[in-house]
């Protein structure tokens, strides 16, 4: 399948699936709220621009932003990891396997441990991001961070039950 067609077909997917169902789900002890929306970013091939991510990421946050009416709030998160995801990327794996434009970041091509640390730090990176632009005061940290971390963790275990179910598996070189 063409990667513009399918990475179109990620886009629209995530963002309902973020709107549709995981919106819908109450808030877990005032302190867990699933996002999935930005493993669209995550699975972009290697070879994507740092301006395409960026830009990809402000659209799709954008699109989320006006169907939760949360103005610029996931734009500005979304565009914030989509700006950082290529140094992630150069940190952790070697830098012949970064530039190999068609495959795409997944448990078979960086393995479970890369693969892990780059999730969770994206992920962390969005969440820390989010949370500090919803909530922008300084009252408890405790609640800032324990919401932060929380948070964090769910995403990271939704990010990775899409792995497994996806079965994006391409073999490592």
């Amino acid at each position: 399948m063409n990667n513009i067609l399918k990475n179109s077909i990620r886009f629209v997917l995530f963002l309902l699936i973020q709107i549709i169902i995981l919106n819908e789900v109450p808030p877990l002890h005032q302190f867990i709220t699933p996002y999935l929306y930005f493993i669209f970013l995550l699975w972009l091939p290697f070879g994507t621009s740092r301006l395409t991510l960026t830009v990809s990421g402000f659209l799709l946050g954008y699109c989320l932003d006006v169907f939760t009416n949360t103005p610029g709030l996931h734009a500005a998160a979304a565009a914030l990891i989509g700006y950082v995801r290529p140094t992630i990327l150069n940190l952790l794996l070697a830098q012949e396997t970064s530039e190999e434009i068609n495959k795409e970041p997944s448990v078979g091509t960086m393995g479970w441990g890369p693969y892990l640390i780059y999730a969770l730090l994206l992920t962390f990176i969005h969440h820390f991001y989010l949370v500090l632009l919803e909530w922008l005061q300084f009252g408890s940290f405790s609640y800032f961070i324990g919401k932060v971390f929380a948070t964090t963790i769910m995403s990271v275990i939704l990010i990775l039950l899409v792995e497994l179910i996806m079965n994006r598996r391409k073999l490592k070189r």
